[in-house]
């Protein structure tokens, strides 16, 4: 198998565990122990244990998780994009919707950079 079909397909299982939910088990799997992440403009975080924990903190303020749909990506030699929108309700009963776009560099199969565009 090429690197470029063994790639696309790690993306498409990454992709369709975001769709159900699975961002724990997303990240478990794919990020490697030294990602490098960055949200927007804000401060690189780095660590999967560091951003793991991070996003089981996020996590804990959703009540309800509506979807996660991604609507084009793209694979070009190591690098993966894809643009997605997420909704969820928050405990709180607020009402959330990201648009973003993702840029995810590989390395063996994990992802060693990621990093959100937000609408």
């Amino acid at each position: 198998m090429s690197a470029y079909i063994r790639l696309e397909k790690d993306l498409q299982d990454l992709l369709q565990l975001l769709k159900n939910g699975q961002f724990i088990e997303a990240q478990e799997k794919y990020l490697a122990d030294d990602v490098t992440l960055i949200e927007g403009n804000a401060a690189p975080k780095s660590g999967k244990a560091n951003i793991v924990n991070l996003e089981k903190e996020v996590l804990a303020g959703v009540a309800e998780f509506i979807r996660y749909e991604v609507t084009d990506y793209a694979v070009n030699g190591n690098v993966t994009f894809y643009e997605g929108v997420m909704e969820y309700i928050q405990k709180d009963g607020v009402h959330v919707k990201v648009e973003q776009a993702v840029v995810d560099r590989w390395e063996a199969g994990k992802i060693v950079s990621e990093r959100f565009y937000h609408a």
